[in-house]
């Protein structure tokens, strides 16, 4: 069997945010499966894929309305998204109270605003452009949960742009380059910010589907696009830039991006609220989200409610 796309545990580590020690007990427990070559042990990109995807999986089966955990008292807290900031402020929640267990969702922006709208998210993450405006997030979240009261809280700016190959053979430089004749596109699974992304410039551009080859071929993550990319498979992607570093690939930054949090305002959510805040103006957490290459200038600051 040929293992064209796969990641060192060292890679896996950086790109999920924990130790190698984490990995290889992940490993070790079969949540990841892993095959050797020589001395190393190694993931495949799909494997990978797989285990966020499982984390979904479990996020909605457990579901938000859930208000204990199996055991003792905790309210199990579904937090929805894929960016790796997340994880730290499920562990930031856990730390902080005794009465909430988090719980990690790997959803897109759109499946998890839907999930929250459902009653199957607690707190989840939005990256979503609005091309008439170009500002992000606020129109979908008041569009989605038109009924319900909600606030949303800017958690962090990042970078998204294209993901090209090492050296950009086809000279990259703009959204409008995706018109070039010949090259190839990996897009994002549907409900995904960058897919969300990738269809508002094109509409900007005035560039139609069909003229973008690979347009219907997707994967589920930013890490899962950049390896079909570094793999030589496709030629151009949708991401951010932590992902491209991973696949030693190149990146072209286009635009900042908002990524915020959205709570529903209930009384049972007074509590996990507050602790949101108190974590998002926390200075040690800003520093941990600098030092993964985020902006946090405007960290912890209530942008909208209803």
């Amino acid at each position: 069997m040929a293992h064209n796309e796969s990641f060192t545990t060292e890679e896996i580590a950086k790109a999920l945010k924990v130790s190698k020690l984490t990995v290889y007990d992940l490993i070790k427990k079969g949540e990841l499966k892993a095959f050797r070559v020589g001395r190393q042990m190694r993931v495949d990109a799909k494997e990978l894929e797989n285990y966020k995807s499982r984390g979904l999986e479990v996020g909605i089966a457990q579901g938000a309305e859930s208000s204990t955990a199996a055991s003792g008292t905790a309210r199990q807290v579904v937090i929805s998204g894929q960016d790796s900031s997340l994880d730290i402020l499920a562990r930031q929640i856990e730390a902080k109270s005794s009465d909430f267990r988090p719980l990690r969702s790997h959803g897109g922006s759109l499946d998890s605003l839907i999930a929250m709208y459902l009653g199957k998210a607690d707190v989840v993450s939005t990256h979503l452009l609005d091309g008439d405006t170009l500002q992000y997030n606020i129109s979908y979240i008041r569009k989605i949960l038109v009924s319900q009261s909600f606030v949303v809280i800017h958690m962090l700016q990042r970078e998204a742009g294209l993901y090209v190959a090492k050296g950009n053979p086809h000279g990259f430089q703009s959204w409008e380059d995706l018109a070039k004749p010949g090259i190839k596109l990996i897009n994002r699974e549907k409900g995904a910010g960058a897919r969300v992304l990738l269809d508002e410039q094109l509409r900007i551009n005035g560039i139609k589907r069909n003229q973008v080859s690979g347009y219907e071929n997707f994967q589920t993550s930013h890490l899962g696009v950049a390896s079909v990319i570094a793999n030589g498979r496709a030629d151009v992607g949708v991401g951010i830039e932590q992902s491209a570093k991973v696949a030693n690939i190149n990146f072209i930054p286009l635009i900042a991006e908002s990524y915020d949090l959205v709570i529903l305002k209930k009384e049972n959510n007074v509590q996990l609220i507050n602790i949101v805040l108190e974590i998002l103006n926390n200075n040690e957490f800003k520093e941990e989200l600098q030092s993964l290459g985020y902006g946090v200038e405007k960290t912890g600051e209530i942008l909208y409610e209803q």
